[in-house]
């Protein structure tokens, strides 16, 4: 479908981000007469992906794991690697000819008299809507711990781990109870002394489950809140660990024992509840991200937890401002591959309906063409 022609920097829609959200929300755009462009602060294709650890797998299989309009390529060996993930995403953006422009990093989104202008340090583009599509990779969330100061040793973050070599022989302790957690733990403590820190002993789900199990919970919960029904789910939210191979490995060896936090650093090791102290070199930060939302801080849109006020995907606050893809407060599953296309989907309809009014704006047909 053509697009409205725009000028080198003014659209209908400017998507701040480039991965699997921003994908989708380009999907449905350019079955509109809506002028959009990306913007994406990678050198390539692939979203956070690009930064998943080397050995990174995903616990949903290729049909189970994307976005709208084309399936992504089975794989040979099991689960999509997060290579298997980069270059559909690639492929993607080539198959859909989607405009983007990368490498570019949004510093700020700030109101204009016509709407908003979408500032880097060096250029601008201005736009009717933005739709944020930031995600969570680029903050990661290590939380406060007495004394961290002072420790010597090595400290990184998930979102900075790749593989477990470096860690040969030494003292590591890997904290956090989610599926990073489960999954670094797993391959680290097959080369070095490991200790697990988790705040709670971690749930983890029956062998069989794997996140299409996961992602029909979700939709599930989904279709019944539309409906006003509160539903009693079985055990197991997208939080929960998935058993992926390495995950099963790990607990034949009695590996995935986990310990209650310690109380503070010292510099060579940390102190525990009972006062014991024990050597630590290396400290992995499994502990999750924040939205990365600092280039909407202009709009005065953040609320006290970092996140913005929204109604289904709508900013409440700024109406020209869509966010899609940051966790269950943006939709249900919208944070994964699969379950993004609900939200996405209804974004875009919801901007059409904005921009062009009821009566004019393509609806968009609730199944796609897997084409």
């Amino acid at each position: 479908m053509t697009h409205s022609p725009a000028t080198a920097s003014q659209y209908d829609v400017v998507i701040v981000g480039g991965g699997q959200s921003a994908l989708a929300v380009a999907y449905f755009l350019r079955r509109t007469r809506l002028s959009f462009v990306i913007l994406d602060a990678e050198q390539g294709p692939g979203g956070a992906w690009r930064h998943g650890w080397n050995s990174l797998r995903l616990f949903s299989p290729a049909t189970w794991s994307s976005i709208p309009g084309w399936m992504m390529p089975p794989t040979q060996d099991g689960y999509p690697s997060r290579d298997h993930v980069i270059d559909y995403l690639k492929q993607y953006e080539q198959r859909y000819q989607l405009p983007i422009v990368r490498p570019v990093r949004v510093t700020s989104v700030e109101r204009t008299e016509t709407g908003l202008r979408i500032k880097t340090h060096d250029r601008h583009w201005d736009a009717k809507v933005v739709v944020s599509a930031t995600g969570t990779w680029s903050t990661p969330f290590i939380p406060h711990y007495p004394g961290a100061g002072l420790f010597a040793g090595q400290q990184l973050h998930s979102a900075n781990y790749l593989q477990a070599q470096p860690f040969t022989g030494k003292k590591v302790l890997v904290i956090g109870g989610g599926n990073s957690g489960a999954q670094i733990l797993a391959e680290v403590s097959r080369v070095a002394e490991t200790t697990w820190v988790t705040p709670v002993e971690p749930l983890f789900l029956p062998d069989e489950v794997d996140g299409q199990v996961l992602f029909e919970r979700a939709t599930q919960r989904w279709k019944a809140q539309q409906e006003g029904r509160v539903i009693e789910q079985p055990v197991g939210g997208l939080g929960d660990i998935v058993m992926v191979p390495p995950v099963v490995e790990a607990r034949s060896r009695n590996a995935l024992k986990s310990v209650r936090p310690f109380e503070r650093f010292t510099r060579n090791g940390v102190i525990w509840a009972d006062g014991s102290e024990s050597a630590v070199d290396v400290v992995i930060w499994c502990t999750g991200f924040r939205p990365a939302l600092q280039h909407l801080e202009p709009l005065g849109v953040l609320n006290a937890e970092g996140r913005v006020d929204v109604d289904g995907t709508h900013s409440i606050q700024e109406p020209r401002l869509w966010l899609v893809g940051y966790g269950e407060w943006t939709g249900a599953a919208s944070a994964t591959l699969i379950g993004v296309t609900r939200t996405a989907r209804s974004t875009v309809n919801e901007i059409a309906a904005f921009l062009v009014g009821p009566s004019d704006a393509q609806t968009l047909p609730a199944r796609d063409e897997q084409g």
